[in-house]
Order: structure tokens, then C-alpha cells, then sequence
């Protein structure tokens, strides 16, 4: 009886009952003001940000012009996945995005553990990109002569490692001309600050300013939200544009050789950050009731995001390693950097003024899917009431975004987040597992808009397992040692070298566990590879990001057996 409660369904058709009637809450319903184009804008918005000014550097250094082949790699483990929640936003135009697909799949449990989840990815994400935004808008406004204090632009954690960091150096003899200009940085902000007794007065203020400003706005409605993407999505397609065409006259195409001078291991390094850019389509799906034809619009709208902004990174990494060899590009700036070796710093300055506005756009959309996520859970009785509140002028869940601009907020002027990218990601693909999982387990007799869009069937019970040989056989034929290492029956007694292989061997069971269902049961071939894509991403990401990931998912669970499980709406149903 208590697997069955936690396991309880809450069906399709009840879902779209309570959309239709307002979800019976009495804090109304949300403004149904989207269409496709303003859609795609907003995929565009979410994709096109850090990854193409600021992490494409550090993968290609890592790959080398083979990067490319990442991109494409990524957007096809994504391809799989988009489709899947085309299929299910087609069917639940709903907010709620995943959690709210894994609640009629899955059950509340599940769904629980995936709307918590999201919590974590759009929390995370939104802290990393608004600290990301305030050291380009630094660097912006020191170019243009309005240098910011460094005190008032870095976490105090950052500021003490890099005074103490420094210290040791010149202790040692260093000189301060041989020390990169960030270690400076960061012991300047501490020796400059000021104090209060011991305490130094650090905070990073323009994330603070910049995730304020963007919560107002989206507080203030989803008109104001979508005008606002629009336009910044405009003036960053127009400054690739211009990247790509200057660009493409400095490509020297003996750069590209090597191709993947790491081979694939080099390539694989930068698969957190490749994804991490990626992530943004599915923010799309928590827009459902703000749409004004959800079920087609939402599907062509992941189409059309993923595909314009794969063939952007694709075309973004040959331009940039056939400017210059990889080896130059482990910077943070690489657009920048690239132009500024060629004597054109009015375009890097042009590409400044770019990533700002890029990285403010990526911070809208995440801060818009947030709070969609905190409403959903809310009206199903998981999260207390307040949360499901509908400003009554703006249309917005209103109470919900003030929590996100707060828990987003605070942290950014204290936080140092440079491993949260992977931590981000690892919750993103397990959401994308399992949205692909879901469309295997949709009900065949539910009273759904038979002209909903739907993932092509093709049967995999042959074409998986020869995808899979395929697989085996390249494997064997570039990483061959490799394998040998990974099997080697040596390190099962050695806890430090067998941690790190427990990712990959869940994802081996797993693999052959879905050959043998798709083998029996004649499963759908695409939400299949959707799921093993993303699972093999999964395990790219390492041990520790496992470890956190499972301890964040505990703590979730914990919340749910003291608050939801009892206050959940099912929970009066099902007895």
C-alpha cells in the first residue's frame, strides 16, 4: 500500500481537466501571449550564451578542431530527448516541464525526485550564469574606463585564496610581473576592501544587480519577458553573424590539422561544458500555459532552437581553430581573444558588448522556467500553496518569483561556482533520461489530442543492437587499451580506482538492459537512444558529481516523506 501511494499516477486526463478549469486553486490563470517565433527566441536565448563566448574555448583547446564533432554529438543525444518533450508538451501543454511528464508517467515519487531536480538545475544554473555575466560586464566597463573595485565583483572565498595564494608566491621570490592578472585581482579585492573589525566587505554586486533586474522583469509579465528576448536574441544572432563572416576571411585551414589531436578522450573532456550550453531548450516546455497553441508551437519550437544553434556552434568552433591554432584558445574569452590577436579590438569590444547582453538573455529564460517548476509542484500539493500564487495584473506566478530571485540572488555575492557547470548538467540528463523513459510508459487509452505531434516509431529490436555493435567495434578500434584497463579485474579491490568506473559500469547494465527489453517488447527506437545518449553523458561527468548529485536527491526525498508525500493532492485519492 505505501509503494502504491508514493507510486500514484496522476493521469492525463485530470491533468488537462485542472489546466483547463484554472487547476481549481483560485489564483487564476497564466496569459497565454507566445507564439513560435517568440518560442524559439527563447530556446535561442537559453543556448546561445556562455558556451559560444566562453566554454567553446576550453573544449577546443581540449579537442582541438574535432569540437565541431561534439557539438553535433551533443545536439543529436539532445535531437532524441527535444523530440521526446515535443511529444509530451504536445500532449500536457501544461507548466511543469518534466516533472510534470514524469507525474503522469511515473508516479509522484519519481516526479518528485525530478521536479527537485530541476529545482537544482535552474537554481545552479542561474547562480553560475549571473556570476558569469558580472565578470563580462566588468571586463565591459574597465574597457570602456569605469573600472568597477575588485571588492565589489568577486565572492570572499576567491578574494582570501587568491590574497593567501599570492602571499605564498612572493614568499617564495615570485615576482608580481610572472603572475597571472586574476591572481592580482583577487588579492587587490581583499587588501582593498573595506572592513568591519576582521570581516572584509567582498560581495560580487553586479550579479546581485543583474539577477534583480531580470526577476523584476519577468515578475512583471511574460509580454515584458518576451519583448525583452527578442531583442537581445536579435543582437546576438547579429553579432555571430558578424564573428562568423569577419572571421571566415582569417581561416586558415592548416589549423584544422590535427583534427582531434587528443583523439577521443580530448574531445570527450569538454562534454560538460557542450551540454551545459544546451540545456536551455527545455525551459521551453514550462512556458505550455503562456502559449497560444501549445501543441504545435512548443514542438517546432525545440526543433527550430536546437537546430539553429547546433549549426552556430558547429560553424562558431571551425571558425575559431581555423583562425588560430587550438592550443591558443584555453582562455575564457575566446571570441575576444582570437580578434584581439589580429589587431581588431573594435570587434572584441563589439563581442564584450555582446556576451553581456547573451548572458542576460540565458539568465531571463532560466529565471522565467524556475519559478514554472515551484508553481507546478505547488498546485499538486507538494510545495505549501503560496507557491502556486498568480499575480492578479501581471499573470506571472508571482510569489514563486520573488523565491527564485532570492535563492538566486544572495548566493551570487558570496558563491564560488566554478564546479557547479558539471553539477548542473548531470541533473539536466537525468531529467532528459527519464523524459524519454516517459514516453515509452504513456498510456495507449488516454483521451489525448490524436493530432498532437508524436516521436516517429521505428522499431529497434534489430537497429539498437547493431547501433550498439557499431559502437563496440569503433571503440575497440581507437581505445582499445582503454577497455582493457577498464575491465582489468585488478582494480576491483582498489576502492580509488573502481569508484570512478561505477558510472560507466550502471551505464553498461543499463545498456543491456534496454537491448533486451527493446528486443521483447518492439520498443520505440528514438525516446531508446534518447535515453542511453544521455546516460552515457551521465557518465562522462565523474564519481564526485555522481556523489553530489545522489546526496542532493536524498535531501529532496527527505523533504518529500515529511511534506509532500502527506500533503500531496493524490493523497486523499489514493488510500
Amino acid at each position: 500500500m505505501f509503494f502504491k501511494k508514493i507510486f500514484r499516477r496522476k493521469s492525463l486526463d485530470l491533468i488537462l481537466s485542472e489546466a483547463e478549469s484554472g487547476h481549481g486553486d483560485g489564483h487564476g490563470k497564466l496569459s497565454k501571449t507566445l507564439g513560435v517565433k517568440d518560442l524559439t527566441a527563447f530556446g535561442i536565448a537559453a543556448i546561445i550564451g556562455a558556451g559560444i563566448f566562453s566554454t567553446i574555448g576550453n573544449a577546443a583547446f581540449n579537442g582541438g578542431p574535432a569540437v565541431s564533432l561534439l557539438f553535433v554529438f551533443t545536439a543529436i543525444a539532445c535531437a532524441f530527448s527535444a523530440l521526446c518533450y515535443a511529444e509530451f508538451a504536445s500532449s500536457i501543454p501544461v507548466s511543469g516541464s518534466a516533472y510534470t511528464y514524469a507525474y503522469a508517467t511515473f508516479g509522484e515519487v519519481v516526479a518528485w525526485i525530478i521536479g527537485w531536480d530541476l529545482l537544482l538545475e535552474y537554481a545552479i544554473g542561474n547562480i553560475a550564469v549571473a556570476i558569469s555575466w558580472s565578470d563580462y560586464f566588468t571586463g565591459l566597463m574597465s574597457g570602456l574606463g569605469l573600472a568597477i573595485p575588485e571588492y565589489l565583483t568577486m565572492d570572499y572565498l576567491s578574494a582570501y585564496r587568491g590574497h593567501l595564494k599570492l602571499n605564498t608566491l612572493l614568499a617564495e621570490g615570485k615576482q608580481l610581473i610572472d603572475l597571472s592578472p586574476n591572481l592580482i585581482s583577487s588579492a587587490n579585492a581583499w587588501n582593498r576592501a573595506p572592513s568591519i573589525g576582521s570581516i572584509r566587505l567582498i560581495a560580487d554586486l553586479p550579479a546581485l544587480f543583474i539577477v534583480l533586474l531580470i526577476t523584476y522583469l519577468v515578475y512583471r509579465g511574460i509580454k515584458e519577458s518576451r519583448t525583452a528576448s527578442n531583442i537581445m536574441v536579435g543582437i546576438k544572432l547579429i553579432i555571430i553573424f558578424l564573428v562568423i563572416v569577419v572571421g571566415g576571411y582569417y581561416v586558415n585551414p592548416d589549423n584544422w590539422s590535427p583534427f582531434a589531436p587528443n583523439g577521443l578522450s580530448g574531445i570527450l573532456k569538454g562534454v560538460s561544458a557542450v551540454f551545459f550550453a544546451y540545456i536551455g531548450f527545455d525551459a521551453i516546455s514550462t512556458t505550455a500555459e503562456e502559449c497560444k497553441n501549445p501543441q504545435k508551437d512548443i514542438p517546432r519550437s525545440i526543433i527550430y532552437s536546437l537546430i539553429i544553434c547546433t549549426v552556430l556552434y558547429i560553424v562558431i568552433s571551425l571558425t575559431l581553430t581555423g583562425m588560430v591554432s587550438y592550443t591558443e584558445l584555453g582562455v575564457g574569452d575566446p571570441l575576444a581573444y582570437v580578434f584581439k590577436k589580429l589587431n581588431m579590438n573594435w570587434i572584441s569590444g563589439i563581442i564584450a558588448f555582446s556576451a553581456v547582453i547573451a548572458m542576460a538573455s540565458v539568465l531571463l529564460v532560466f529565471q522565467m522556467g524556475q519559478p514554472r517548476i515551484w508553481m507546478s509542484m505547488s498546485r499538486d500539493g507538494l510545495f505549501p500553496k503560496i507557491f502556486s500564487k498568480v499575480h492578479s495584473k501581471y499573470k506571472t506566478p508571482s510569489f514563486a518569483t520573488v523565491i527564485t530571485g532570492v535563492l538566486v540572488g544572495i548566493p551570487t555575492l558570496f558563491m564560488n561556482l566554478t564546479e557547479v557547470t558539471d553539477l548542473t548538467s548531470i541533473g539536466t540528463l537525468f531529467a532528459f533520461v527519464l523524459v524519454s523513459a516517459g514516453i515509452l510508459l504513456i498510456p495507449k487509452n488516454s483521451n489525448l489530442n490524436q493530432n498532437r505531434f508524436r516521436v516517429p516509431y521505428f522499431n529497434g529490436k534489430y537497429i539498437l543492437p547493431a547501433i550498439l555493435i557499431c559502437v563496440l567495434i569503433v571503440l575497440l578500434e581507437f581505445k582499445n587499451q582503454e577497455i582493457i584497463d577498464f575491465f582489468n579485474v585488478d582494480a576491483l579491490g582498489q576502492w580509488d580506482l573502481l569508484k570512478n568506473k561505477i558510472p560507466m559500469l550502471l551505464f553498461i547494465i543499463g545498456a543491456i538492459t534496454m537491448v533486451v527489453l527493446t528486443f521483447l517488447r518492439n520498443l520505440s527506437l528514438i525516446p531508446v537512444l534518447g535515453m542511453l545518449s544521455c546516460f552515457y553523458l551521465m557518465t562522462e561527468l565523474g564519481y564526485i558529481n555522481w556523489l553530489r548529485f545522489i546526496l542532493w536527491m536524498l535531501v529532496g526525498l527527505v523533504i518529500y516523506f515529511l511534506y509532500g508525500y502527506r500533503n500531496s493532492k493524490l493523497n486523499r485519492v489514493v488510500q
